[in-house]
């Protein structure tokens, strides 16, 4: 959710409730060694940290994070505007040029690919392609390497489903996943613990949909300046996770990222990945402490830690299983 970004639509209709509750994840491609779970007292279960990293402040924050992943050894995805980048390359490219870390697109401007009832209509098509395109040559530009993985803007609750024009540029572009499910059903939050899929049914079986999970974390704090919003279902399928009020410190922060965490190990779900912005995360909490707690647990529980780009090579079977 793009910084200082406010709701163009009030009403949110309930289209699909019914179909969206009984689909669940979404998920029937999913490959059955890594939906089973704890074997024995070992997980499959892996944690991705990923962050939408899309506005100025991003820069800074991204210092602070990257160090935290540096001292806990913890691989992360940052999902990066091309605008943002384009910005401070050097920077970027001294940051986060690390074998720990994937770069992967988040746009070119962040504009909207399909219809979002809280962000706003989509773009043109031509427009659509230079999001995607250019997207990805930022990245590849800057950091000299593939970037095989796209998060678009604000994400949407029924991911790309049902549209061939945008996944075709997408292939055209040569992404290999996308993460684009990042809402539940009905534009609701938190995201249910969605499985990954294969556009097969669209006509794309070589492109993955990877998922984000859990709250768009910079609602959960107002940064977004929204105020009281209608965003949870009824009866809601976490009600553990929904807080009684906007998070005030960031251990209220670390027990509802805990919920999700728990519940991808106890349930043996192919993993799990909170939807994270470096600007909210430092506006918030600028000594980083959530990410320390989160670390911490991750650890302690034995999800095992990876970045989407190897999640993708796992399911797809082009790279060997970590």
């Amino acid at each position: 959710m793009y910084e200082g970004q406010v709701s163009q639509v009030h009403r949110i209709s309930r289209r699909d409730f019914v179909s969206s509750m009984v689909a669940g994840g979404i998920g029937a491609a999913v490959l059955p060694d890594l939906a089973k779970g704890q074997d024995a007292g070992q997980t499959e279960t892996r944690y991705i940290a990923a962050y939408d990293t899309e506005s100025a402040a991003c820069l800074a924050a991204c210092s602070m994070i990257a160090e935290v992943h540096k001292r806990f050894e913890m691989p992360a995805t940052f999902f990066i505007l091309g605008k943002t980048l384009d910005a401070n390359p050097a920077e970027y490219r001294k940051l986060l040029d690390d074998p720990l870390f994937e770069i992967a697109s988040h746009t070119y401007t962040h504009q909207m690919l399909r219809d979002n009832v809280f962000c706003g209509p989509a773009v043109s098509m031509d427009e659509k392609r230079n999001e995607i395109f250019k997207g990805k040559e930022a990245v590849e530009r800057v950091f000299e390497r593939p970037c095989i993985g796209m998060r678009p803007g604000c994400g949407f609750d029924n991911a790309l489903k049902g549209e061939p024009q945008v996944l075709n540029l997408v292939q055209e572009a040569g992404f290999k996943y996308i993460s684009s499910l990042l809402w539940g059903p009905d534009y609701s939050l938190p995201v249910p613990l969605h499985e990954p899929f294969s556009y097969k049914a669209d006509g794309f079986p070589d492109i993955w949909e990877l998922p984000g999970h859990g709250w768009h974390e910079n609602l959960l704090k107002d940064h977004n300046r929204w105020g009281p919003r209608r965003l949870t279902l009824w009866p809601p399928p976490f009600p553990e996770a929904i807080p009684r009020g906007f998070c005030k410190t960031p251990k209220d922060e670390f027990e509802v990222n805990k919920v999700f965490l728990d519940k991808a190990l106890e349930t043996g779900k192919p993993f799990v990945s909170l939807i994270w912005h470096p600007w909210s995360l430092a506006k918030f909490d600028p000594d980083m402490k959530m990410l320390e707690l989160t670390f911490t647990h991750v650890q302690k529980t034995g999800l095992k830690p990876c970045t989407y780009s190897q999640l993708y090579g796992r399911l797809s079977g082009s790279a060997k299983s970590s």
